[in-house]
């Protein structure tokens, strides 16, 4: 009898993602949609091979793996790319394609510079990447950060303009706003914690190297202990 695989623990987002990264996971050899689809209520479900699921908040999955709850996670570029995490990313799934626009009221565009003094105001679910975005452009911005539908803040004459996510804009043209520019475009990451990558190295290698067979991105090159997320 060869050596029993060390158990993973993985970190999964509910709702849309999830539907999405079941089937990938499923082709790297990860078949999690049978425990999944018996979970019920029940949010941490045990795996045949003595892990465990943990069923989160897509916003949580990053705080799960970075503090070691779990070894292993899919979450966004935008989550990500808002918070400063350590932590490995070392696939882009491409799943939960979407992108991050700034956006405005179409009756009531922001043109040319802004009198002296005065701050745009932008709601959105992402202040630091508003501010980091413009700042940038050397524009002085108010954030403010709403947890509900950011389209209402334009809507309403809260903000001037918003930054949120998109998929196919119609959300947008329905309250009457128009798209600026794209800020970032949006994919869901295979996210792994530094300790585990040291400790269950040959599995955790090797789902890695499943996931990124299976989601048909190109190889990364170099040792996978050294693919660290962005600065």
């Amino acid at each position: 009898m060869g050596p029993v695989a060390e158990p993973i623990s993985i970190a999964l987002p509910k709702g849309r993602i999830l539907e999405q990264a079941l089937p990938l996971l499923a082709r790297a050899g990860i078949d999690l949609e049978g425990v999944v689809a018996d979970a019920g209520r029940r949010l941490l479900l045990p795996t045949p091979l003595g892990g465990r699921v943990l069923l989160v908040k897509p916003v949580d999955v990053p705080t799960y793996v970075e503090h070691g709850i779990a070894d292993l996670g899919i979450a966004g570029l935008d989550t990500l790319a808002e918070e400063d995490r350590d932590l490995y990313e070392p696939v882009d799934l491409g799943i939960g394609r979407c992108r991050m626009v700034v956006a405005e009221p179409v009756d009531r565009p922001i043109n040319g510079p802004l009198r002296s003094g005065a701050a745009l105001r932008v709601a959105t679910k992402y202040p630091q990447i508003a501010l980091r975005h413009y700042r940038a452009r050397g524009i002085q911005a108010q954030v403010i950060t709403l947890v509900g539908s950011v389209e209402l803040g334009a809507v309403t004459g809260l903000a001037d303009q918003i930054v949120d996510l998109v998929e196919s804009g119609e959300t947008l043209r329905q309250n009457h706003l128009r798209e600026v520019e794209t800020i970032l475009n949006v994919t869901s990451r295979l996210i792994v914690h530094p300790a585990s990558l040291k400790l269950k190295r040959a599995r955790v290698e090797a789902l890695i190297e499943a996931l990124r067979a299976a989601s048909a991105t190109p190889r990364d090159t170099g040792d996978p202990s050294k693919q660290t997320r962005r600065a």
